[in-house]
């Protein structure tokens, strides 16, 4: 299998018909049927269902699909990395998760230093990014601690952010400087996907995981979560740095009390084969952290 056959079968995916596909990929159509018929006897598993007037994929064509984008992605990331000017610092940068001050900060002096440099970001779950680092689809993860050290290396982000809840302006806790444990009880609340920040609320308020009125969850806090807040559905369980309070957005956040305290972790696949550019990223950082103990301690 190589990668050629993998971006022909990409294309039948993404049209769904064998003749679109072929004209997006300027084959014959009874070329490209064949290659797709090779594959599926190669592999030993049907990979579509053909119908008169779209072809959908089976279970095993998902699967190969999801592998064949990571592969197809891997693969010109290296190539643009190889045919890099050795002199010049250039090229990509993917980072996933959520950022942090000083990984922002980072990002801001890279792209004055090294204007060739990009930076694509994908979001997603610990679970996601996880995958996508182990993949190499992924430099570098940003996660929240606790941090599972066990495959990858990584640094700690000396910043702290606190824990808090996100509502209305006009709700009847914002009027509060802080949230107690007393306040969630039985207010509809909006949380985190994963399941450890659920339980570190639980333990917090003192209250059952399943007793609290959970009533959506987020990977991550955009679109949905933030209409459902303008909305005055509940109340969002996030950090301080992803709170977007302006005037504007009516929104307002309200730290807990006992606080619940937390750093982000940049994380990275041990072993790595980085590029240039992924090196003087990590350097920036590490440079950006010393700044900021500095300033912290003088």
């Amino acid at each position: 299998m190589d990668i050629r056959l993998l971006r022909y079968f990409l294309a039948v995916a993404r049209e769904g018909n064998i003749t679109r596909a072929a004209e997006s990929l300027h084959i014959a159509q009874p070329s490209l049927s064949k290659q797709m018929m090779e594959l599926e006897d190669e592999l030993g598993k049907q990979l579509f269902i053909r119908g008169k007037r779209k072809i959908t994929l089976t279970e095993e064509g998902s699967l190969l699909r999801k592998r064949a984008v990571e592969i197809v992605n891997l693969c010109d990331k290296t190539r643009r990395e190889i045919a890099q000017d050795s002199a010049l610092i250039g090229g990509e940068v993917s980072i996933g998760g959520g950022l942090s001050l000083i990984v922002a900060e980072a990002i801001y002096r890279m792209s004055a230093k090294y204007p060739n440099v990009k930076f694509q970001f994908i979001n997603g779950d610990a679970e996601k990014i996880t995958e996508y680092l182990e993949h190499g689809t992924l430099d570098f993860g940003v996660f929240i601690e606790p941090i599972d050290i066990t495959k990858y290396e990584h640094l700690v982000l000396q910043e702290t952010a606190c824990w808090g809840l996100l509502m209305r302006r006009d709700c009847s806790l914002a009027k509060n400087t802080f949230i107690r444990p007393r306040d969630i009880e039985n207010i509809p609340l909006i949380m985190p996907q994963r399941v450890g920040l659920q339980r570190e609320l639980s333990l917090w308020s003192e209250v059952e995981l399943e007793k609290l009125n959970i009533v959506a969850t987020f990977d991550l806090l955009f679109n949905t979560p933030m209409l459902l807040l303008k909305r005055g559905v509940g109340y969002a369980f996030v950090l301080n740095t992803l709170a977007d309070t302006k005037e504007s957005n009516k929104l307002c956040f309200r730290p807990l009390d006992p606080p619940i305290n937390c750093k982000h972790g940049l994380v990275w696949k041990r072993y790595p084969v980085f590029s240039k550019a992924a090196e003087k990223f990590i350097e920036e950082v590490k440079n950006c952290q010393s700044e900021d103990l500095q300033r912290v301690h003088s």
